[in-house]
């Protein structure tokens, strides 16, 4: 099969795309796929280093998300079927023309949503429902502070906030990224290059700051997360696209009666299947409705991986970068 290779923890540059990989092999309650399509994010350039909580075994594809056709089921599946259009999550090795993963972490594609978008939707709109829903348990008329808010997590946040109810402020940079997070929804926009987070937040909402945070970006957007929330305000933690692990002082959340709440995503599909589960029953019924739109800014092939990979490092992106395999649908190699 066609698939992206990692040897080495050298990083992205070391990847390797060739067309004579070994296809993985059925597991218990497995569930065959023919990628058709496979979402890029953060965590696979960590893989790539040998950063990621999850070290594969070499050589591997990286890969955390896919979407595609059922090529073949374990005996006693029954989730899906050989043929159905699916999205799912993996551990690794959804850069390749065939994967193969646990039928719960299998989802019917909507009628509605083409490959490329289904490939960019089960980690962003995964974690920022339930980390909005069941972590911050954001409210109808909170304020929700949102960093990184054109990017992959952040603008699903965006989008989600929106639809909780929640005034969302977003903070980008630049005026692109921006406009990108206003189509989505944001009632307010910081240019985080410009403009002081801490000041426009008191600004846009008469000295009384943010209820809760969505941060996925950490460094100082998190310092100023800190200072620009109300007592007893809530911050959630996704990620350090910054860069920057924050150092959290204590004191703060003791005088103001913070809640800081880490959230892995990831964890949740071995740790509780059953939110996982709820989470995209209700994603699936607002997607098949019309009511998101997922946003792929960038479509790569995958013998171009690095050149994916390296656009999302770049930030130059917005919402998903996504590699599409190629393969011909319907038959077993």
């Amino acid at each position: 099969m066609r698939a992206v290779v990692c040897t080495t923890f050298d990083g992205i540059d070391a990847l390797t795309c060739i067309d004579d990989a070994p296809t993985p092999p059925m597991t218990e309650n497995g569930v065959r796929i023919r990628v058709q399509a496979a979402g890029i994010n953060f965590a696979d350039t960590l893989m790539c280093k040998g950063e990621y909580q999850v070290k594969p075994p070499f050589p591997f594809s990286p890969g955390l998300e896919v979407a595609g056709e059922v090529l073949e089921v374990a005996p006693g599946v029954t989730r899906v079927a050989p043929g159905d259009r699916v999205m799912a999550t993996v551990h690794y090795g959804g850069y390749a023309s065939e994967a193969v993963t646990h039928e719960a972490t299998v989802f019917a594609i909507p009628d509605n949503l083409d490959f490329v978008s289904a490939a960019a939707f089960p980690i962003v709109y995964g974690t920022s429902h339930v980390g909005l829903v069941e972590k911050l348990k954001v409210q109808p008329g909170e304020v929700l502070l949102v960093h990184g808010a054109a990017g992959g997590v952040g603008l699903t946040a965006v989008e989600i906030g929106k639809k909780l109810g929640a005034t969302v402020i977003a903070t980008a940079g630049g005026p692109e990224k921006l406009a990108v997070a206003k189509e989505y929804g944001a009632d307010h926009l910081i240019d985080y290059r410009k403009e002081d987070i801490r000041e426009r937040v008191k600004q846009l909402t008469d000295g009384r700051g943010a209820d809760c945070v969505y941060d996925p970006v950490g460094g100082s957007a998190f310092d100023a997360s800190l200072r620009c929330t109300v007592q007893g305000g809530r911050i959630l933690v996704v990620g350090f696209a910054s860069g920057t692990v924050p150092q959290i002082p204590a004191n703060i959340l003791l005088v103001k009666n913070l809640s800081v709440i880490g959230f892995y995503w990831g964890a949740h599909r071995t740790l509780d299947p059953d939110l996982i589960q709820r989470s995209f029953d209700a994603l699936l019924g607002w997607m098949a409705a019309g009511d998101l739109r997922p946003h792929v800014s960038h479509v790569f092939d995958l013998a171009d991986a690095k050149d994916g990979m390296n656009m999302l490092l770049s930030r130059k992106s917005t919402g998903k970068v996504v590699l599409t395999t190629g393969a011909a649908p319907g038959t077993l190699n």
